[in-house]
């Protein structure tokens, strides 16, 4: 877990009761119902080549400081 959902939670915690509705209104409101989401993402595919080229060069891309 993130430390900012870490900290969110915490401050949940911390919310009077009073308060839960306003703020549970407010956190619906950015979030979208999971349905919504679809699968694969748009970006899925969106390159060429068969996706072998990089498997086949994972030890000289790791060697060349790949990541870092």
């Amino acid at each position: 877990m993130s430390a900012e959902r870490d900290e969110l939670m915490r401050l949940v915690n911390e919310l009077p009761d009073e308060q839960v509705p306003r703020v549970l209104d407010d956190v619906r409101r950015h979030l979208r119902p999971v349905q919504d989401q679809s699968w694969p993402p748009a970006w899925f595919a969106s390159a060429e080549g068969d996706g072998m080229a990089i498997g086949a060069r994972s030890e000289e891309l790791l060697a060349e400081g790949f990541g870092r």
